[in-house]
């Protein structure tokens, strides 16, 4: 790390949405880095990052953009995260370190890592804080302060790599757990993918009510469905990516899902309230943990 407090030189923004808008904010912020370079295919959110003060200087061009970069940040769509990285690996200076926001790890992973070249150090990370909002606009530098962050690194990763990934987000506020990537796409298939994919179906079957009906239940929306409707207003193109890209466990978390569903079912049919009161006793004790942890 350099005297003044700069982590690094130079930093290149892939893709510049919400995640990536706030966290370009918070290296700004926190002067995490001197130079901020931002590479968007979408030329009203490279002008939007330049507006914004969060971009130093704004590219579409790959290999310009990570022209001595000392880190790199993946934020685009998870599917397309290797063809980003086929694109700009060339340009790469030995060292440099590279590391994504994806939720989903072994995909990205591989996807990735097949295109960077000898002495290019890999740290997948993925925070674990968002909002139904997209775009350049829509970031914030305090997203990630209190949430968590998670590195995946691959085994024989750059320890030195890693730690000045984590001190990144330190500084924005994250606190930091490492998991192995596999396991990391088991824990967010049930607590992130399955939540969003019930919000998707949930507000889908709304939609495909009658009009009279539908109008009725936008209406008169209790909290329940008006909170699968956030959780439903988000990017659409970053969700289809990640049910594709992590679709094993996804399909075997939704497996486990669907049994249970069929126990619901059964019981309402008997009229067995023990077992609904049972369920919804234990459930209630989840939501408890969930707000002393500070993940409310």
């Amino acid at each position: 790390m350099s005297t003044d407090g700069f982590i690094f030189d130079r930093v290149t923004f892939i893709g510049i949405g919400l995640i990536g808008s706030s966290l370009a904010r918070s290296v700004r912020k926190t002067k995490t880095a001197r130079h901020i370079v931002v590479c968007d295919i979408n030329k009203a959110h490279r002008d939007q990052s330049l507006e914004l003060g969060i971009a130093d200087e704004i590219t579409g061009d790959f290999l310009e953009a990570v022209q001595d970069a000392d880190l790199v940040v993946i934020c685009t769509p998870p599917g397309a995260c290797g063809d980003a990285a086929a694109a700009f690996a060339p340009g790469l200076k030995e060292g440099a370190i590279v590391t994504d926001v994806g939720s989903v790890k072994q995909t990205i992973i591989h996807d990735v890592s097949q295109h960077l070249p000898s002495g290019v150090h890999f740290v997948p990370a993925h925070p674990i804080a968002g909002t139904e909002h997209s775009g350049p606009k829509a970031g914030f530098a305090e997203l990630f302060e209190g949430r968590w962050l998670i590195i995946t690194p691959p085994a024989g990763t750059d320890e030195d790599a890693i730690a000045k990934v984590r001190e990144m987000w330190e500084r924005a506020g994250s606190n930091i757990e490492f998991m192995d990537a596999q396991h990391h796409d088991m824990v967010l298939a049930i607590t992130s993918h399955l939540p969003h994919l019930i919000a998707y179906t949930i507000v889908g079957t709304a939609d495909d009510l009658g009009d009279h009906l539908k109008k009725e239940v936008i209406k008169f929306s209790a909290s329940g469905f008006r909170d699968f409707t956030r959780i439903a207003a988000s990017d659409p193109v970053m969700w289809r990516d990640v049910f594709l890209n992590n679709k094993e466990a996804v399909l075997e978390i939704l497996q486990r899902f669907s049994e249970d569903l069929t126990f619901l079912q059964r019981a309402i049919r008997w009229g067995e309230g023990d077992k609904l009161e049972e369920l919804f006793t234990r459930t209630r004790k989840i939501r408890r943990e969930v707000v002393e942890a500070n993940q409310d």
